[in-house]
């Protein structure tokens, strides 16, 4: 087998990649300073010093609503692309389309809110 120009330059980009990858480890390795103070190994909170655990207990209604925003947003923003594109499009049918969609962004609305997971707890145990 004969390594063509093609090989050769397939394995520089590799090997260059690597490199260009490696380096900044290396170099901060060989060049940064040494020092050993107890700070270092603390938790960084604005300047201030911590207190406390830091496995503390959260409620999971910050997961949800969290979750909630992510799964909306990302349907609200495929609506941009989905509204041009049918833009062009002749008669009633990408209107129907997309009044479906927004149909169902709503139903998905109502569920979460008969279930309960907009309303905040009074207190949360742990």
């Amino acid at each position: 087998m004969s390594l063509s120009w093609l090989h050769v330059s397939i394995i520089i980009f590799f090997i260059s990649g690597v490199l260009f990858a490696a380096a900044p480890f290396i170099a901060s390795m060989l060049l940064a300073t040494r020092a050993k103070s107890p700070a270092l190994y603390s938790p960084y909170e604005c300047g201030m010093d911590p207190y406390g655990s830091a496995w503390t207990k959260f409620g999971i209604n910050y997961y949800f609503y969290a979750l909630l925003f992510l799964a909306f947003d990302v349907d609200v923003l495929f609506l941009f692309p989905v509204a041009t594109a049918y833009a062009d499009g002749a008669g009633l049918v990408p209107f129907v389309k997309l009044f479906i969609f927004i149909v169902i962004l709503l139903a998905s609305v109502i569920f979460f809110w008969k279930k309960g997971v907009f309303t905040w707890p009074k207190r949360i145990r742990f």
